[in-house]
């Protein structure tokens, strides 16, 4: 019987898609789910993207260029300016989602064997970024007790091997919602300098910053041109995930002409999705600062009421719509589990992300969940009600 390859059968499966079935299989025994396992936001595409695809007369739904259209690419320019980011149209390839940028970014950087550092805990697809190119993820371990701050800089250092080739940081994070201050992308980037690394920024949260709180983009730093590359996508920003729309902006010359190659074997991002996403640039500041309003809201409420469970820990999130909560549990995947198949509250039941998923480190994150407070404030209420219960019952 032919064989599997090894990559195959090392590629992780999604800890935030694998426990589907179960859901399904509840859903279709009648029991009615809240969705805190994925990033899917509830807020409405703004009308603007969706009216370019529904009142468009194209006549052939033809190719784009490989790295994207001229004027989509001029017109996220102009959107970076606005956030005091400097970068041309040439700077930037569009990407079928981050995920594939990430994905040509990595074969583009590192060859089999070689080593890239990132922040731990990471999203989930990062592992699976890495097995399929072969590279080895060293992970620099944060902790809830300190609400999953950067290591330190020191940390950093002493992970770097003849074999690093990236630091790759998520900002603001998936899954912690932890936001970077300008000082501590400023000591990433001397390092990255230092050690001539490349530091990757995935930053598709950019938008959703709190408390006063401002985004600082490793592209703001003076002198890391050559070294930095930002990860983008239209997804979580205007709520447009099934568009599949992302980018790469980097002004090193070499990693866009590598990065050209790989988008070139694809031919070329979807048409339609771009003209949406074009679109959608021209979204008010009004829709965001709405979003923003009811994300802090929903985070606020999320948090005050899993901290009155006993037993159970949680992080702050200082941006994004995550954040990782420690349960009085062993193992996570087990309790998700049976959340689908053997518990409810008068017909309702949750569905979360075990967090052990979201880790390189063997045992980490086990008694650990991942939350995304993508639904209303009364659904996250009535979703935290049911953890709270289920725990009471549940036996390891």
């Amino acid at each position: 019987m032919p064989t599997i390859s090894r990559k195959g059968l090392l590629m992780p499966e999604s800890p935030i898609r694998k426990l589907v079935p179960y859901a399904e299989k509840a859903a279709k025994n009648g029991k009615s789910i809240y969705y805190l396992n994925i990033g899917q936001p509830d807020i409405k595409t703004p009308e603007v993207a969706l009216k370019a695809v529904k009142d468009n007369t194209v006549e052939i739904l033809s190719y784009s260029r490989s790295e994207g259209s001229d004027t989509y690419r001029k017109k996220l320019a102009a959107y970076y300016k606005k956030y005091n980011i400097n970068v041309s149209h040439k700077d930037i390839i569009v990407t079928t989602g981050a995920s594939e940028g990430l994905l040509f970014l990595f074969s583009s950087i590192m060859d089999p064997g070689d080593e890239v550092i990132i922040s731990e805990p990471f999203y989930a697809n990062y592992i699976a970024f890495s097995t399929s190119s072969g590279v080895n993820v060293v992970p620099a371990v944060c902790s809830i007790e300190d609400n999953f701050a950067l290591p330190s800089i020191e940390t950093f250092e002493k992970l770097i091997t003849p074999k690093t080739k990236a630091i790759l940081i998520c900002n603001p994070g998936n899954p912690t919602g932890y936001l970077y201050s300008k000082e501590e992308i400023e000591k990433l980037a001397a390092l990255a300098i230092k050690h001539d690394l490349f530091l990757v920024s995935d930053e598709v949260y950019r938008e959703f910053v709190y408390d006063g709180n401002t985004h600082y983009s490793i592209l703001q730093v003076e002198g890391l041109e050559e070294h930095a590359v930002v990860i983008d996508s239209v997804s979580k920003r205007y709520s447009m995930c099934g568009a599949r729309v992302g980018c790469l902006v980097s002004k090193n010359r070499k990693v866009l002409k590598t990065v050209l190659k790989f988008a070139q074997a694809r031919l070329s991002p979807p048409t339609y999705a771009q003209i949406a996403s074009e679109a959608a640039l021209d979204t008010p500041q009004s829709y965001f600062d709405d979003v923003i309003a009811e994300y802090v809201d929903r985070r606020d409420t999320l948090i005050h009421e899993l901290q009155k469970i006993e037993g159970v820990k949680v992080a702050k999130p200082k941006g994004a719509f995550y954040c990782i909560a420690e349960l009085p549990i062993k193992n996570s995947d087990d309790f998700a589990q049976w959340l689908l198949e053997k518990f409810d509250i008068n017909g309702e039941t949750v569905m979360v992300a075990p967090a052990g998923g979201f880790y390189s480190t063997p045992g980490l994150g086990l008694n650990q969940v991942r939350i995304a407070y993508v639904l209303k404030k009364e659904s996250l209420i009535k979703a935290v009600h049911i953890i709270k219960e289920a725990l009471k019952v549940y036996k390891d």
